[in-house]
């Protein structure tokens, strides 16, 4: 089996050392992507995706799917690079409409080499889009997955939010149950990324359509319901690593990731059974995965526990984390220039989303 390697040195801080023997690491890559509207050109009678299709308002056909797919699949082979010259070996994603599209990104020249499996759920979101977990076989084999509901209910939402118009998050109108909120569930699968166990937890959390504030709650919810997840599995493993990644639709700062998941920007404030979160540091920089109004802020995140941080690198643990940015994936010209390049009526892009990533490492012999 043949690994991607790098070599760093070790800065012996204590000891006042300039250089040290360069030690050598295996390097994996784990990424996120919002894939923003990935929809096939059939009408599906039981979601709402008429715009998607070829006499819909996008008008979607399929050379702009077509065109989408390789897009998509230039990005997902290049995100870690140039540290890692393999494509991620675990992707989370967003905005699928279902198994299939996925099924036909996979097969695109740029990703056949990597032999991806898929792990999907359809989600009870009215717009259809789900969350799925790619993974390259031959370093991740899943052992268990499930799809977990975020349950929320219209009782509890401000009745400013009860009377706009919720676009990613609508209201399912049902007599038996016209109270449930029907959004993405969380994708929990774990596995062994090589011999060592890993469970990831895959997100789209409700949107902000009604306004941030007013949904806050939606967030926050999903925040709650993302901690007892990795406390359940802490329970059963005080040492289990767990990553959880998404579009969070907040930022690290918001309620929903700093109080709910009790997510810490400093691994020096990361508690036995706490979680680190490396995109704080970023969006307190200013750097950005979407821009809404010309301000930046980072809702896709990939976010870890405690077990993960450690500075004993003879199993896998985190190194580094960063934004994928690279011309092609931006908007040059007109009123977005500098956002991310995202689909229009003409022509089909990338995403109005940046990704994210993370490198684990792990030390190997000489």
């Amino acid at each position: 089996m043949k690994f991607f390697k790098i070599s760093f040195y070790i800065i012996i801080l204590c000891s006042f050392q300039i250089f040290s023997q360069p030690k050598k690491y295996k390097i994996h890559t784990v990424a996120f992507y919002n894939l923003e509207n990935l929809y096939d050109t059939n009408d599906d009678v039981f979601t709402n995706d008429d715009e998607w299709t070829p006499n819909g308002a996008q008008h979607w056909t399929k050379e702009k799917y077509e065109q989408k797919l390789k897009n998509l699949a230039r990005v997902i082979s290049e995100i870690g690079t140039p540290e890692n010259s393999n494509a991620p070996i675990l992707l989370g994603c967003a905005e699928v409409e279902n198994r299939a599209v996925l099924e036909d990104l996979i097969k695109e020249p740029n990703l056949q080499q990597f032999d991806f499996g898929i792990i999907h759920f359809d989600s009870p979101d009215k717009r259809g889009i789900d969350v799925a977990l790619l993974y390259q076989k031959k370093y991740f084999r899943p052992t268990s997955f499930s799809n977990i509901p975020l349950i929320i209910y219209k009782k509890n939402i401000p009745k400013k939010v009860q009377q706009s118009e919720i676009e990613d998050d609508e209201l399912e109108i049902k007599k038996e149950n016209n109270n449930r909120v029907f959004t993405r569930d969380q994708l929990l699968v774990s596995g062994f990324l090589e011999n060592e166990e890993i469970h990831i937890i895959v997100n789209h959390w409700p949107s902000r359509s009604g306004g941030e504030k007013a949904t806050t709650l939606f967030r926050e919810a999903a925040g709650k319901l993302n901690r007892r997840i990795i406390d359940s599995l802490q329970q059963i493993n005080p040492q289990a690593k767990v990553m959880t990644m998404g579009d969070f639709n907040d930022g690290p700062i918001n309620n929903s990731i700093k109080v709910a998941l009790e997510a810490k920007g400093k691994k020096s404030e990361v508690s036995e059974f706490g979680v680190f979160n490396p995109f704080e540091e970023m969006v307190n920089k200013g750097l950005g995965t979407i821009a809404f109004r010309d301000s930046w802020n980072i809702f896709d995140q990939i976010i870890m526990t405690d077990s993960l941080i450690k500075s004993d690198f003879a199993t896998f643990n985190f190194w580094k984390a960063g934004i994928f940015t690279r011309p092609y994936l931006i908007q040059n010209l007109g009123q977005y220039k500098g956002y991310p390049l995202r689909n229009t009526l003409t022509e089909a892009g990338f995403s109005d989303h940046f990704p994210v990533y993370v490198y684990l490492i792990k030390e190997i012999g000489q």
